[in-house]
Parts: structure tokens; sequence; C-alpha cells
């Protein structure tokens, strides 16, 4: 070995010995600082900074059991656990380590009994099993029971969250549903962990004094809103501070006028940035009565808030939404000389499908309605911003009441035509409202309140229908899920969602909505072109890879020919 070669390997042991120092001072550093380059387009690997706060804000453990696991899962599912593995990974870094999870196959578990007392457990916690399809290579159908769901640990409390967003036009293992639920679950995931580790929450308040809907008639939803919040009931009385500790009032399909003291306490309420969920009928009718008599007569539902409402910019009409979208009504009807209840078609029972992409009701599920009154945006002030949130199909119409409304419709020759002009139904406003009272009397209690003409920014909804936040209660007092329907026996979860969101949204402070609005676009392959150019795909990625592996090769080759 000469002089140069000495020198040379010389060189390249003291190269390799810094190299490896190099390594191990960046691993060493890398401990202490967290440094990520998201190149998609949409960021689809970064938290939002509302996700972040909430994460960075964690004092103790939230554990998560993941029941998504197992390697016979459709590719669908694969695809959703990927997503949320990632997601996981990422939020267990910006929770100082307040994050731990694991994954588990439920299917796997081989004693029968525990397996189905797993099962059951999960039922209980919202998570339902999918029997999803999937056609093998050979063109064989096999079917997979898969969970897709959470539940969240903190405190010894537990949270279960369904992590599939299921809209009723697919297949609950269609791509579509998967899309969305992947679209989803950074906000499930955050709301939930944000949800279970609240400790000072909010007070909202359901008002009374106008024959409103009772406690056992809300109590479902009820039950749900104390997961975010200090729920509570109670009367106005004209006193205009009582509402001021509370985040957002509901006022929840009221059947007697409000006195005018009691809107004034309201309409100064929103002025000092108050928030308000409106759900008012336009119309009176008493389902009960129709059954009995066949037919009744629908009239306007005066409870002296209109003026108020017109003043912030909505109103409630005096009709009814038909619809050929609905859900069925039960009648008795004679078979073989017995009574039995048959199912027919309600047009007057609208179900009501979002399409809008605004957070309150992204990815909403089917909400079920009944004698829903159809609501306009009025007013052209600058300060205000006015949206429509839901809106009835496209086979609907407004009858204008007073109408006589009989059982006799079921039988009836509609003609579809006429069923062509889809109407909003829910509107949300925002912004900064003039008062009802601005150049009026003082109606104040309270001699020394400076009433106010002009609110702070705020948020208003306003929904033409009392029966959409009204669970059904039978004779025993028994208490139905919301958006339970007797007739079909089916429940419409999209009543629940649609006044959890529009609660969340007008309270929101976190910035928990606006992980809802986030939107990740999914490249998928076509399907299609896969399965019919199948064999040039595998060659292309075969054949490219060897050649480019050969051809850096052999230049390596007559480099180091041409060096040494």
């Amino acid at each position: 070995m000469n002089l140069q070669q000495k020198i040379m390997r010389k060189q390249n042991i003291f190269k390799f010995f810094l190299t490896l120092i190099g390594l191990f001072l960046v691993s060493y550093v890398s401990n202490f600082f967290f440094f990520r380059i998201d190149l998609t387009a949409e960021k689809r690997y970064t938290l939002t900074a509302a996700a972040k706060n909430i994460l960075k804000n964690l004092r103790s453990e939230v554990y998560i059991k993941i029941y998504l696991d197992g390697d016979d899962m459709p590719v669908g599912f694969k695809r959703l656990r990927k997503s949320l593995k990632e997601l996981l990974d990422e939020c267990k870094i910006y929770s100082n380590t307040h994050i731990d999870f694991e994954f588990i196959n439920p299917t796997s578990i081989s004693d029968k009994k525990k397996r189905f007392q797993l099962y059951d457990y999960l039922f209980r916690k919202g998570i339902v099993a999918v029997e999803s399809q999937e056609i093998g290579e050979e063109g064989k159908t096999s079917q997979k029971m898969v969970f897709p769901g959470i539940i969240l640990i903190h405190k010894g409390k537990e949270l279960g969250i369904s992590v599939l967003k299921t809209d009723p036009k697919y297949r609950k293992d269609a791509d579509e549903n998967i899309n969305n639920s992947i679209q989803s679950l950074e906000y499930e995931l955050i709301n939930g962990i944000h949800k279970i580790s609240l400790e000072k929450r909010p007070q909202i308040a359901f008002i009374e004094g106008h024959n409103e809907c009772s406690s056992y008639e809300v109590a479902d939803v009820t039950n749900a809103l104390t997961e975010y919040y200090d729920v509570k009931r109670g009367k106005i009385n004209g006193e205009v501070d009582i509402l001021n500790p509370f985040s957002a009032i509901i006022v929840a399909a009221p059947q007697t006028p409000f006195q005018e003291k009691d809107k004034f306490v309201i309409d100064q309420y929103i002025m000092n940035g108050g928030k308000v969920l409106f759900l008012v009928d336009g119309a009176k009718i008493d389902m009960d009565s129709l059954i009995e008599v066949t037919s009744t007569i629908a009239l306007p539902n005066s409870v002296n808030l209109e003026d108020l409402l017109f003043k912030l910019g909505a109103r409630v009409n005096p009709d009814l939404i038909a619809d050929f979208q609905c859900s069925p009504i039960g009648l008795t009807a004679m078979k073989n000389e017995k009574p039995q209840i048959e199912l027919f078609r309600w047009i007057y029972f609208p179900l009501i499908l979002s399409q809008s992409s605004h957070p309150v009701v992204k990815y909403l599920g089917l909400l079920k309605t009944e004698f829903i009154s159809s609501v306009d945006t009025v007013g052209d002030s600058p300060l205000v911003k006015r949206t429509v949130l839901l809106t009835s199909s496209q086979e609907s119409k407004a009858d204008y009441v007073p109408l006589r409304i009989g059982t006799d419709l079921i039988h009836a020759s509609l003609d579809k035509k006429l069923f062509c002009s889809p109407k909003p139904v829910a509107v949300l406003l925002e912004g900064n409202f003039e008062s009802l009272y601005k150049n009026r009397k003082n109606l104040s209690n309270n001699p020394n309140y400076i009433k106010k003409d002009l609110s702070e920014t705020t948020k208003i909804i306003v929904v033409g229908d009392g029966d959409m936040i009204r669970n059904e209660v039978s004779p025993k007092s028994e208490i139905f899920p919301l958006g339970f329907d007797k007739y079909s026996q089916r429940t419409f979860a999209g009543n629940k969602e649609f006044i959890l969101n529009a609660m969340n949204y007008l309270c929101d402070n976190s910035g928990l909505m606006t992980i809802r609005c986030r939107e990740i676009k999914m490249r998928l392959l076509n399907k299609t072109k896969m399965s019919n150019e199948k064999l040039t795909f595998q060659l292309i990625n075969i054949l490219i890879p060897m050649f480019l592996v050969i051809f850096f090769g052999v230049i390596m080759f007559f480099v180091r020919k041409m060096k040494y």
C-alpha cells in the first residue's frame, strides 16, 4: 500500500466517523424539535390551528381504543385505518404525549362469549358493526364484519365515536362514504377529545313560559348537549339581565304569544352578543285530531316573534312544505277482518337531506320533520350575512295556510309537476343586528338599564319546525331517541346532529367548526381502467424500476472506471 492510498484510507475513515457523529447529533437534536414539511395541496397531513390548540391544552392523558383492525378488512376500511393512524400519530406529538392509543381487532377474540360481550359493549357506545361486501379477483364475494369506531377514555369517562359517515344514497362501505369519513376524521377525533376533556362547560338555556317543548320532549337532545354544556331551563319574566350568564339560548316550538317584555329581553340579549336557536312553527295543526277525525284545518301560528325575526333578517312563513321525499304515517286498516297498522306516504312529513357544505350541515344524515314551514331571508343590511342551511327536496312545494288537511291525501293522485319548488327551511344569520326597540320605549324592569340599539357581532339560526328538536314520549313517560319515527320504527340521526352542530357553531370559541369545514380531495384510481389495463400497469411497475437500476448501475460503472 503506497503513501497516497494510506492518506486516502485515513481520509475515508475520518469522513465515516464524522458522518456517524453528524447523524447522532441530528438524531439527538430532533428529539427536542418537531419539524415537518407537508407538500400536499390541501395540507392533508397538517392539523388545523384549532386542533393543535386543543391538543396543546390537554393536561391529562386521553387513551384511545380503535376497533378498526385486521388483515382481512376490506380495502376501503384499510384506507380509513391508515388515515386514522397517521392522524393519531400527529395528535400524539402536539399533545405532548398526552394522547396514547391502540388498535384492536374485535373479531379476533377466540372466546365466543367474550367476543359477543365486546360487540354488545361497542353497540352501547354507539359503534355499530358494518357488513361489508368485497369482490375478490376471482369474482367471489366475501362478507366482513367491521367496527368503524373508537372509544376515548379520560379520567374514568368513556366516549364512543363512530368514524364512518354514511350517506343514504350509497352503501355503507362505498368509496363515497369512506372518503367522507376520511375528510371528517380530524373533526370527529378532536371534537371527541375536546368533549371528554372539557372541565368548565359553557351554559345554555331552553326558554320556558310560552308552551314550548317540555323537558321530556327535549330530553334526548338535552342529554346529548350536556356533553358540551351545562343545560338550564327557565322563564324570562321580563328580567333583562336573566340571560347574561348563557352562551346561547334555545326557543323550542313556542305555542303561545311572547309578551313584549320577554321579547325585549331576548332582543337585548342578542344586542349584547347572545346567540339564539329559534325553532318556530309557521303553522299549527293537531296530528292527533287528524288521525281521529280524518281531516283538520292548519292555521297560522302567531307567537309574537314575527317582528323580531323580521328585524333580525328572517321570516317563518305561514305555510306547510309538501314533499315527495317524506316519512310515512300509520293508519288503521282492516285486513282479514282484523285491524292492522298500514304505512302510507305522508307528504307533510318531509325528510330533509342537506346539500350545503356549511359546517353546521356538512355530511348531515336525513332529518325528520313534521309540518315544517319555509323560512325566507329578508332585509338588506350589509352588516348581516345570510346563509341557507337546509332546503326541502326538488320534489316539494309550499301550501299556505289556512289549509284543510285530510288523510284522503294518501290515496289521492298527486301531480308531481306541481312539486318542483324547493324551499329553504333553516337559515343562519351572522353579523351586527339592529334592535327591534331602536327609537322605542325601554321596557326593562331595571330603571338603570341602558338599552342597546346595535348588537355586537353574533349569530342566529332560525328553523321553520319546532318538531325537529322534539323526541317521542310514550304514555308511560318513556323517552325515545330524537329523530325516532314511531310509524316506520326508524331513527333519523340527522336531527340530533343538526341541533348539536348548530349549538356548537353558535357557541364555538375553540374553532372546532373550522375543522369541520376542512375538505380533503381524494385522488382515487379509476377502477374500470385499472381492471382493463391491469397487465400494462403491472409491466410498467416491474420493468421501469429494473431498467432504472440497470441504467444507473452502468453509469456508475463507467464513472468509477474513469476515476480509478
